[in-house]
């Protein structure tokens, strides 16, 4: 039994599936009826007006309605949409037991009744009326159901009968069929039919008759139902016992009694699906019969709880059972159909029934046409029934064995088995099939080889490698406890375990471990077509790994994901072997190994995929009917297309494809690809955000002027609230771009569009037009502007302007100063007359003096009046430079690639020319001019430097005159003339600033030292900290110092000018590298070798070559090795006075990798601790290690060697141990670096990503400081050290 949804609550009741929807309803014991979505397991209403308990419950097939039946004597219907009951049907005298729809409601609408008066009721729920009361039993009526397609009702009542009983009679009434009937008589006056309905009440009526009644049970009939297609009837009663009948036209007897229930039958049903019976009792347990052996097929218990009630679905297998503490839905076995997809030979096996077949896609025009190629037995202790659970699980192919078809079919029968099937692989419909090589295993079994497969043994749990003659070869222990299944590894030799929440690669032969990852509740594998990656199905997830099954990404769900497939398109634009398509109960959905992922599709039925190829899905159904579904994988194509650079593709497909939504443009700007959504957008304002981020001039103009337009027309709707500030921001943000760019004209239209004409006034300066300057000036006169005056007249340099506006403004003083100064004696004098008029004598003295102190200091110090500065003059924008468009910017330069127009279609057509309002976006492919500021960045920054907000200007002023500025700086002369100009100048864009050598250090490199010498030390650290997790930065602050330095070459200036700073690059040989340039580090592998204990500066070190690389990673292990070894010496010293503790680290000095010479002084002192101690057994071994070593053949060591040999002699003949050590010699281990203490092969260990010392989990290092490097954390997964 597979339980796929279990609730908490009070005693369940009634239950009933929606015909469509995945929800259940159930009725408690409480008198609360809730409505249950079991797919994820949450409540959707809940209904609680009844007064007690509520036992019967049905939903309608075509209407949002619900119909209840409690101990309140109510039946009630809800409308579930409007969440309330519609209208109560009130007439029966005890307690409700069941209440059900009509099958066909549309065409009768009545609902039935069963209840403790010992009466059957049919009632109109359109009406709102009883039709007729069926009387007979003379005790409880437990349950009524209607037959699903003819006239018939069933009961079951403690009277110890079923009664079937036919309402054809009613029905002929009801649709009007007996209105002619001459029998019927004439019609009855009104007194007559009051009668009789009272009769009806009481007694019942003749429209509905007792057909058959069936009589068998010694005790209490609680539940009867109809077979849904055959003249069959079941029956469960309190004698414990279900029964079986038969119907015919004019009788109804027994067939079989299905005896083994232990206590009161409570409930039972024929499944929809499959020729069986379920009941479920207050003996705790569900019982599955078959109908045609008549005979149990399984049995299932729960603990503590008794089942009342059970349904099915009507579509679906799927069964609900409610016991006293809630309620359960589950199905009877799994519906995946066994199968196994051999990608070379385009195949498809699978189990259909007992059978085996084969499709061959490469057939049929890519359809396949099924071939049976075997029948199957049936295993184990249910051979002689089709019963739940004896079918196969899974099948696997031996694609290793290009020469004939191997297939295994496991199954969980008896625990588990496999049975092994041999035929001829190029004609599977000839017949000559061998089987009969069975065996026992758990889980799935799996081909390592052309002639030979591995099972899990599920006692010992050991590998088992057998040949195809099913003989034992191998037996192998796996390299982790809790494995329990095996999947395949992908290649010869190779088999991935699974073990609680992790998949581990394992090679069988070496007995290696290859890889690992975690995967929760892993389902299957699937390898792509060409075995570089591989797909981890897992119940609500899917991971995507590499061959050597490092993880490539991950991709979680809400719903089971119930199978996957790769494309594997022979001629595919790129998604062979990377586009992952996988189905879940409801959706068809796809994954990339970059990790992006999208829905392509709904389902109504859930199905199993088998192959991807192009637009085509190939799947089987649940009934294991093979299926192909046709879907879009465009936009998946289109993401893969843009991982990948295939601009040219990328651009086709916006062109040809229905590529549109705000995810595709979320997707783009996200990934830094504005330039592409901009084809998908047409909102103007996204539009314009868009044309901003990758730089469109044109583009954000034409947005901006629909904004515009919009804005006004919203404006005049609202009141012209927001149309100003609006239109302001647009245009701003536009001129802050076109200026970034150097397009000065757009700067000059946007200015003048949002009025601020101190930024205009300054653009004027900077590209000398005087004109338009002095336009300005008159401008700011007409608006009373006098600050505005003042600053265009000082921009203008002239002196007399700046006269009157000192004067216009009583600033008389400052107005003297400047006539003075500027040699205008007259006005001076005028000015003179005018203080000494107005303010005194004494006041014009003080100006005098003032005045002449300026002029003195002028003299002293050289000064000069100040005068605007010479402009640069230019004809058209500037700075530009003439560039290619990019592939993404422009359309005309992708060209469609050969692959492509094999597998799409629409992509033949020649392409047309499109976007030719595309402003240049640089070569840089999706930067744009957003990563570079450029010439004009400094302008843009001027220009906001004079932004003194709108406190001057913010009143409507009659601006009309700034049309007389002349037609180069009218508005509409720009909006209608200024485009062409800027789109002759679209070729061209600003000049990328030189990037400084630093930066390029940085973009170029991903090593720490890099990095460093361009002086990002906090990056450096970052990349440290990921490669290798080191956290302790202070013992390498000498060496990045030095790194730092090191990099750079200081060249005296000229005389009066500073030293220049040169950088020194290791990639300069044949000329400048330009922005690929990398620098030179301060030490290089040679310097390494002769200082190897200097083990901190490793990461500084750039290699040129794999032999360096490899030169350097070897030190660093010499280097952990020794750290190590001076460590356990100096513990042995503390040791001392503990025997045992002291030959154990003695013991384990020895297995340091050191050199020879040093290896011989370790042995030594090992060998007379333990002798010394008298651990002989020890000293033996290690006198025997320190002869075979080759440095003891020489004459300086002879010495040492004859007093080895006596050792060993000597120990040799005492053999003993006098204390028991932590250290067994036959067995291969690490050393704790922590504790000094052996972690024997297969103990769970974490290492430093840097030095790679081990430390045991116990010893609680986990994300704490190596205790050997001192700057690494230990145990976080990184790249590890980058060296070249």
């Amino acid at each position: 039994m597979l339980t796929k949804f279990e609730s908490k609550s009070a005693r369940v009741k009634g239950l009933a599936f929606h015909p469509y929807r995945p929800w259940v309803c159930a009725s408690l014991h409480n008198g609360i009826i809730q409505l249950w979505d079991y797919r994820v397991g949450t409540v959707i209403d809940r209904f609680e007006e009844h007064d007690g308990p509520v036992r019967g419950v049905d939903f309608h097939k075509t209407e949002p309605y619900i119909v209840s039946g409690g101990d309140d004597y109510k039946i009630k219907v809800w409308d579930y949409k409007l969440r309330r009951c519609l209208f109560t049907l009130l007439g029966h005298l005890d307690y409700i037991r069941t209440v059900q729809f009509h099958p066909d409601p549309a065409k009768f609408p009545w609902i039935l009744s069963a209840s403790d008066d010992q009466t059957l009721r049919l009632w109109d729920f359109h009406k709102r009326t009883c039709l007729s009361v069926l009387t007979g039993h003379n005790h409880y009526v437990m349950c009524a159901a209607f037959h699903p397609s003819e006239d018939l009702i069933v009961s079951a009542s403690l009277d110890q009968t079923v009664r079937v009983w036919d309402t054809t009679g009613l029905r002929k009434k009801q649709t009007g069929e007996g209105a002619m009937d001459p029998m019927r008589g004439p019609p009855v006056s009104a007194t007559t039919n009051a009668a009789m309905n009272v009769q009806a009440e009481l007694f019942g009526t003749n429209d509905v008759v007792v057909k058959y009644v069936l009589e068998g049970h010694d005790r209490g009939v609680n539940w009867a139902c109809f077979h849904p297609t055959l003249p069959l009837l079941a029956s469960a009663a309190d004698d414990r016992q279900v029964k079986l009948w038969r119907m015919s036209e004019t009788k109804a007897w027994e067939v079989d009694t299905l005896r083994g229930h232990a206590n009161n039958v409570s409930s039972c049903l024929f499944h929809p699906k499959h020729d069986l019976v379920v009941s479920n009792s207050e003996d705790r347990s569900i019982r599955v019969w078959d109908v045609s052996k008549r005979v149990g097929v399984q049995t299932f218990r729960r603990e503590g709880d008794r089942f009342w009630i059970l349904a099915a679905h009507a579509n679906q297998n799927l069964l609900a059972a409610g016991h006293d503490s809630g309620m359960i839905v589950f199905k009877l076995e799994r519906e995946r159909p066994a199968m196994c997809y051999n990608a070379p030979r385009s195949k498809l096996y699978y189990v259909r029934g007992r059978e085996l077949f084969a499709r061959d896609y490469s057939r049929g025009n890519g359809t396949g046409n099924d071939v049976p190629v075997a029948s199957l037995r049936r295993v184990g202790q249910q051979a002689q029934t089709d019963g739940i659970g004896s079918a196969p699980r899974t099948l696997v192919y031996n694609a290793h064995n290009p020469s004939e078809g191997n297939v295994l079919v496991c199954s969980d029968v008896d625990g588990g088995c496999y049975e092994l099937l041999t035929f001829n692989a190029n004609n599977e419909g000839s017949g000559s099939v061998t089987d009969g090589k069975r065996g026992a295993c758990l889980g799935p079994a799996v081909f390592l080889g052309r002639n030979r497969f591995a099972v899990l043994d599920r006692h010992q749990r050991q590998i088992i490698v057998k040949n195809l003659d099913n003989e034992t070869t191998k037996r192998v222990q796996p390299p982790v406890p809790n494995v329990d299944a095996l999947l395949d590894g992908g290649a010869s030799g190779r088999v991935l375990l699974r073990a609680d929440d992790r998949a581990i690669l394992f090679e069988v032969q070496s007995r290696r471990i290859l890889g690992e990852l975690t995967a929760p509740k892993i389902k299957s594998v699937v390898w792509s077509p060409d075995g570089s990656k591989v797909a981890i199905v897992c119940k609500y997830g899917v991971v995507i790994a590499d061959r050597q099954l490092e993880q490539l990404c991950s991709v979680s769900d809400n719903v089971r994901i119930k199978s996957g497939a790769w494309d594997c398109s022979p001629s595919s634009d790129g998604t062979a072997s990377n586009l992952f398509v996988y189905t879940t109960l409801n959706h068809v959905k796809y994954c990339l190994p970059s990790g992006d992922t999208g829905t392509i599709r709904t389902l109504e039925s859930p199905i199993y995929a088998v192959r991807v190829v192009k637009d085509q899905l190939h799947c089987l159904d649940r009934e294991a009917r093979a299926r192909i579904i046709a879907i879009d994988t465009t936009e998946a194509r289109f993401k893969l297309a843009l991982a990948n650079k295939k601009y040219g593709r990328v651009m086709h497909m916006v062109k040809h494809s229905r590529l549109c939504g705000r995810a595709i443009v979320a997707y783009l700007q996200q990934k830094g690809f504005p330039e592409v959504a901009l084809h998908f957008v047409r909102e103007p304002k996204t539009r314009f955000k868009l044309a901003l981020a990758c730089g469109d001039i044109e583009a954000a103009m034409e947005s901006a002027f629909a904004l515009e337009n919009q804005t006004q027309q919203n404006s005049e709707l609202d009141g012209g609230a927001t149309s100003n500030d609006e239109g302001r921001e647009i245009w701003s943000e536009l001129g802050a771009e076109a200026l970034r760019q150097g397009n000065y004209q757009v700067v000059e239209m946007s200015y003048q569009r949002t009025k601020d004409f101190d930024r205009l006034s300054f653009l004027y300066l900077l590209t000398g037009d005087t004109e338009k300057l002095r336009k300005m000036l008159k401008i700011s006169n007409m608006r009373g502007d006098i600050m505005g005056r003042y600053h265009n007249a000082l921009l203008l340099g002239d002196a007399s302007e700046r006269l009157s506006v000192l004067e216009a403004s009583g600033n008389l003083p400052l107005a003297y100063m400047c006539a003075k100064l500027h040699g205008l004696v007259e006005d001076a004098e005028r000015i003179k007359i005018t203080i000494e008029t107005n303010d005194g004598e004494e006041k014009m003295q003080t100006v005098l003096e003032q005045t002449s102190s300026i002029v003195t200091l002028n003299d002293r110090n050289g000064g000069r009046l100040l005068q605007p500065p010479t402009p640069i003059f230019r004809e058209n924008n500037w700075p530009t430079l003439d560039v290619q468009k990019s592939t993404l910017a422009d359309l005309t330069a992708a060209e469609p690639e050969a692959e492509e127009v094999e597998t799409q279609a629409a992509l033949n057509a020649p392409v047309s020319d499109l976007a030719n309002d595309w402003q240049d976006t640089g070569d840089d492919v999706g930067g744009g001019f957003g990563d570079d500021i450029g010439g004009g960045g400094g302008l843009g920054a001027s220009g906001n430097d004079l932004d003194f907000g709108d406190d001057d200007w913010g009143e409507d002023d009659d601006l009309d005159d700034l049309g007389d500025m002349g037609d180069d700086v009218d508005v509409a002369a720009v909006e209608d003339d200024g485009f062409d100009t800027i789109a002759d100048d679209s070729g061209f864009q600003l000049p990328p600033s030189g990037r400084p050598p630093a930066a390029c250090w940085v973009a170029n490199s991903s090593h720490a030292a890099d990095h460093v010498a361009a002086g990002g030390m906090a990056s450096a650290m970052q990349l440290l900290n990921r490669q290798i997790a080191a956290s302790e930065f202070s013992v390498l602050h000498q060496n990045m110092m030095g790194c730092y330095t090191g990099s750079m070459m200081s060249v005296p200036g000229i005389s009066g000018s500073g030293s220049m700073a040169m950088p020194l690059m290791r990639n300069d040989a044949g000329g400048h590298p330009g922005n690929t340039s990398l620098p030179r580090t301060y030490i290089s592998a040679k310097n390494l070798v002769d200082g190897v204990k200097s083990g901190y500066r490793f990461f500084q070190v750039v290699t040129s070559n794999p032999k360096e690389q490899q030169q350097i990673k070897q030190m660093v292990t010499v280097c952990r090795e020794y750290i190590t070894a001076i460590r356990i010496k100096g513990a042995m010293a503390e040791a001392g006075s503990d025997p045992v503790r002291a030959t154990e680290l003695s013991a384990y000095f020895t297995h340091c990798e050191l050199i020879p010479a040093h290896m011989v002084l370790a042995l030594r002192s090992a060998m007379g601790t333990a002798f010394k101690h008298k651990n002989y057994i020890l000293a033996a071994s290690f006198a025997r290690r320190l002869i075979e070593l080759p440095d003891m053949s020489s004459e300086r060591n002879a010495e040492l060697k004859n007093k080895a040999t006596k050792v060993r002699q000597k120990s040799e003949q005492i053999a003993r141990n006098e204390h028991e050590l932590n250290y067994d010699v036959t067995k291969s281990f690490t050393i704790d670096c922590r504790d000094f203490v052996p972690i024997y092969t297969g103990a769970t260990s974490t290492s430093c990503s840097y030095c790679d010392s081990q430390y045991a989990d116990v010893s609680g290092m986990q994300n704490k400081l190596c205790s050997t490097c001192s700057f690494c954390q230990v145990g976080i997964k990184t790249l590890g050290l980058v060296t070249g």
